[in-house]
């Protein structure tokens, strides 16, 4: 796993943190970092909406439910969170994404994701920072 001060962002900065509550990333230490072991490429800050929560749990991810064995306490609109770059991708080609934090973003996401994208979701002004 690259630390963060090693992992670049989406802008080819510095990959700054994502949340520190709730506690996210695949890592689960704030940041979008990802590695051989994130299958899921958990590389997308967002700050979750209520539009986006209903559609992840449509689609069978739901991220609004605490789950107290995993140590999760369930995710709020306006929370942050590392997301999975091909869920937000979904999101984005149905109409439901959230806001991206470009700043927070993990370059590996453009792996999936375009960066044209990703701009036109991205939070304004200093959101992202």
């Amino acid at each position: 796993m690259a630390t963060m001060d090693e992992s670049l962002n989406v802008l080819g900065e510095r990959l700054k943190p994502c949340a520190f509550d709730p506690m996210t990333g695949f890592f689960r230490d704030g940041c979008c970092n990802t590695g051989p072991e994130d299958r899921g490429s958990h590389t997308v800050c967002v700050r979750v909406t209520a539009e986006f929560l209903a559609f992840s749990r449509a689609r069978g991810n739901d991220l609004s439910t605490p789950r107290p064995e995993f140590g999760f306490a369930g995710l709020r609109p306006g929370d942050r969170w590392c997301l999975c770059a091909a869920r937000w991708q979904e999101a984005w080609l149905a109409g439901a994404a959230p806001r991206v934090a470009l700043a927070s973003t993990h370059v590996a996401a453009l792996e999936v994701v375009s960066l044209e994208a990703l701009k036109t979701h991205a939070l304004p002004g200093r959101a992202d920072a």
